[in-house]
């Protein structure tokens, strides 16, 4: 037994907003050119998937990034002060686990709300870390934090952790507005712990989203299992080829599914028909890198501050950095 709390607010309910779902999927397949959001990519089998990438010796984010948070961690405890520790996409809170004990070992830490929007995951997590630290008050919080950012605990000092790079994910208008929302929920003087990866060598970028064994493909065409099957839809998976670019302009990866032939798929949830020409593309996702000074400048726009800029290096024989960790404070 132990005298951890574990509360959880839920802010989406099984089967609320069916209609809207319904017409965002419906303007993204119909949109020139046809794109989707990356949440379609993480269901129970992407999520599986994902995990494997993450331990792909060419995927170097993950690593990268842990490295960093081994190294930093007592020093962003110190630094911040802070007694309430939020972890936006969540999941199993695996890496986070590394800053929750620092916090933890210098006695500030009394809350913490991992945010997600698979509510079984986070009962799962925030059960093992209330028996884990205990008299912690874990609050956990079932939303999408491009919708729910508002609805976030306001209790104590806080500091939100938004790790793997997920900030990669947005296009340049879309991430100035995630800021900017970040910035709202947040006091003067509370925090944000920000994982962003690096311009690097472009092969090494390339070669960690196509991997050798496949995975990252086999990820990325699931997500056409994912809308047959939430939208009663026939699109010929076997037909689409898995096609990750790099967009030297934007500094960014751009994964698309690509039509090897020209073909009809009918959502029947959806009362929808969607053709495909031969070579038309499905955008799936995006994964932006970034200069030091491009991320800073994006922060302070925000109203942020960057008090710590710290790197992982890149492998042995480069000057290159291969991930950044960013803390920032709310000005």
């Amino acid at each position: 037994m132990t005298d951890s709390s574990f509360t959880i607010d839920a802010h989406i309910e099984p089967g609320a907003d069916v209609d809207a779902i319904k017409l965002e999927m419906v303007r993204a397949l119909t949109s020139t050119p046809k794109k989707l959001t990356p949440k379609w990519l993480y269901d129970d089998r992407g999520s599986e998937l994902f995990d494997e990438i993450t331990k792909l010796t060419e995927y170097y984010p993950t690593e990268a990034e842990r490295s960093i948070l081994a190294e930093r961690a007592k020093d962003i405890a110190e630094i911040t002060g802070a007694d309430t520790l939020v972890e936006l996409g969540s999941g199993t809170s695996d890496k986070t686990r590394t800053l929750l004990d620092a916090f933890w070992d210098r006695g500030l830490l009394r809350r913490f709300v991992p945010f997600d929007v698979s509510e079984a995951t986070l009962i799962e997590a925030a059960a093992m870390l209330a028996e884990r630290y205990n008299g912690l008050d874990v609050h956990a919080v079932v939303g999408d934090f491009n919708q729910h950012l508002p609805k976030l605990p306001a209790e104590g000092r806080r500091m939100i952790a938004f790790l793997g790079s997920t900030i990669g994910n947005f296009h340049v208008e879309e991430r100035r507005a995630f800021l900017g929302a970040l910035a709202d929920t947040l006091e003067a003087g509370e925090w944000l712990l920000l994982g962003a990866d690096l311009v690097k060598d472009v092969d090494r970028i390339v070669k960690a989203y196509n991997d050798d064994a496949g995975i990252t493909r086999d990820f990325t065409l699931n997500v056409l299992e994912v809308l047959n099957r939430e939208f009663d839809g026939n699109l010929p998976i076997d037909n689409f080829d898995f096609v990750p670019l790099w967009d030297p302009t934007e500094e960014r990866i751009d994964i698309r599914l690509r039509a090897a032939t020209p073909c009809v798929a009918r959502f029947d949830a959806l009362d929808l028909d969607i053709n495909f020409g031969e070579g038309e593309e499905l955008r799936v996702e995006v994964s932006t890198k970034f200069r030091r000074e491009g991320i800073t400048a994006e922060l302070a726009d925000a109203g942020f501050e960057v008090a710590e800029f710290w790197t992982a290096d890149g492998p042995s024989g480069t000057d290159e950095a291969d991930f950044s960790l960013i803390l920032a404070r709310r000005v």
